[in-house]
């Protein structure tokens, strides 16, 4: 083998060897799993709500619960449903129901840093 030959061969194999883990690199998800705090003012001056979202990453199916202050000092935890990561981006809906009224809120942000901002 040429000195030429060897080098060409030693170029692409480098090439190949950084491709591929570029590959890899993109195929690295964000994982959303863990515990998310944030404080929504109360109505009439009553003290701040607390909510607490746990959020687990199972392969692509993101799962988790939500548990908010209720009336009377209860919490009311709540199963999320359609949970989504793309990329940096979290998404998920929380449906309750009241009174034979269904109500769903949709989440959305985007992960960094460990925190959801959104």
């Amino acid at each position: 083998m040429t000195v030429n030959k060897f080098i060409k061969v030693l170029v692409v194999a480098i090439l190949v060897t950084g491709v591929l883990a570029q590959a890899r690199a993109d195929d690295k998800k964000l994982d959303p799993t863990g515990t998310y705090l944030w404080t929504v003012p109360a109505r009439n001056g009553g003290p701040d709500r607390t909510n607490t979202l746990v959020l687990k990453l199972d392969g692509d199916k993101l799962t988790g619960k939500l548990t908010a202050p209720g009336r009377g000092g209860q919490t009311s935890v709540t199963e999320i449903s359609d949970g989504k990561i793309t990329g940096a981006d979290v998404s998920f809906s929380v449906v309750r129901t009241f009174n034979d009224n269904t109500v769903t809120n949709k989440y959305s942000g985007t992960l960094a840093d460990g925190t959801i901002k959104g």
